[in-house]
């Protein structure tokens, strides 16, 4: 009968009783008082899966993240459960079986099954050790006493706002919502906020290497600084603060539908390959400063560092849209509207700057309109060289 139950996926607890004669009775009783017991019957408990458990599995899924279930149920209530929302459950490893396993042997095992059962709370926590093991990041959601340990052990610990307070104690974040499907919005809300603070230390790093690569470069030929150090911290400024709409910036969907990780040294690499090709344009901003326009003197300095300083500006600006996707820029990915929006705003106070009529608080001038079509020219070069050298790197090494 208990079995039969269990298939249908309730939980079973025999009731019986014994009736003791006055002498025989105690304050306190053992195990070994459990006999000659008259069973009166079951109590039996449905704990149905939430409705919206399947299709946060289905979505999970999609987005690359495998759900293995640890429960302390027997084989039946499991088997049972899990058909209800669709995991294919094959072989289910038992808890007694899992004690017999060494630690390399259980790193195998948890790759090859997907649901565990009759498990204590040591076993919870020893799979999950065991998948860090394996090299994933671990998910872990549990609502009861016997999940403690895994929450714990676990990358993220995940429970919900009934259940047990030593469970939500050791959680890492408490789920108030009802729906499973919170679960997968997070997913995705997480790898879009990591994929935009990547942009941003991509930006920033392969900038600021083009930057001191150029002015190494000036200081070497030009008889007075390519930019006064009010230029750079304004330059920088404006930059920076074109760089706050970041985080509302859109992400590619195959970004979403894969996990990715921190790599310092892919970092390392794109800064030196992409840095200085902004130092290319940025020398040939010099030439034609200093042969086409004659800004070659001291005297003629102010009209070379304003002519860098807007193409710097602008190229800086161009080189978010070109990093931020693997696609073509504006056409095949379109940033979000509040980055484009700043990138525009920032763009034309660069060039109002040096035009307008604080250009000398700043120590700046106005350039000749025939600076403009040199400077359109640029950045266009700068553009599809960067679009050629990017389809190359993401062929070479993988694009993050």
């Amino acid at each position: 009968m208990a079995s039969e139950l269990n298939a249908q996926g309730l939980r079973v607890v025999a009731v019986a009783s014994r009736t003791l004669k006055a002498e025989a009775r105690k304050a306190a009783y053992s195990v070994a008082d459990e006999s000659a017991l008259t069973l009166l019957g079951y109590v039996a408990f449905l704990d149905p899966p939430k409705e919206s458990t399947a299709p946060a599995l289905r979505a999970l899924a999609e987005h690359g993240v495998a759900v293995k279930v640890l429960t302390g149920d027997n084989e039946l209530v499991t088997r049972k459960v899990c058909g209800d929302v669709s995991i294919e459950v094959g072989q289910i490893m038992l808890g007694r079986d899992i004690e017999d396993l060494r630690d390399n042997e259980l790193r195998v095992v948890v790759e090859t099954h997907q649901v565990f059962a009759k498990l204590t709370p040591a076993h919870k926590e020893r799979i999950v050790h065991a998948l860090h093991a394996n090299g994933h990041v671990v998910g872990f959601m549990g609502d009861g006493i016997n999940d403690a340990p895994a929450l714990r052990a676990a990358d993220i610990g995940i429970s919900v706002d009934g259940a047990v307070d030593v469970a939500k104690e050791s959680a890492d974040i408490i789920l108030l919502e009802k729906s499973l499907m919170v679960l997968e919005q997070g997913v995705v809300e997480g790898r879009r906020t990591f994929a935009n603070m990547l942009k941003y230390i991509k930006l920033t790093a392969s900038s600021n290497f083009g930057n001191v690569f150029s002015v190494l470069v000036a200081s070497a030929f030009l008889p007075f600084l390519p930019m006064l150090p009010l230029h750079l911290l304004v330059q920088n400024l404006l930059y920076d603060v074109s760089q706050i709409a970041i985080p509302f910036d859109n992400v590619d969907e195959e970004f979403l539908k894969s996990p990715q990780r921190w790599n310092p040294a892919d970092l390392g690499r794109f800064m030196v390959f992409f840095g200085p090709l902004s130092s290319v344009f940025d020398i040939l901003t010099f030439t034609v400063m200093w042969f086409v326009f004659a800004a070659n003197t001291v005297e003629h300095q102010t009209l070379f560092q304003s002519g860098w300083f807007i193409e710097g500006l602008l190229s800086q600006t161009l080189i978010v849209h070109l990093i931020r996707t693997r696609k073509i820029p504006f056409l095949q990915s379109r940033a979000a509207w509040p980055l484009l929006i700043m990138g525009a705003a920032i763009a034309t106070v660069g060039i109002w700057l040096p035009m307008g009529p604080l250009a000398h608080y700043f120590k700046l001038q106005a350039l000749p309109l025939m600076y403009f079509p040199w400077l359109v020219a640029m950045l266009v070069g700068y553009a599809v060289l960067t679009q050629t050298v990017k389809g190359w790197y993401a062929r070479r090494y993988g694009w993050q």
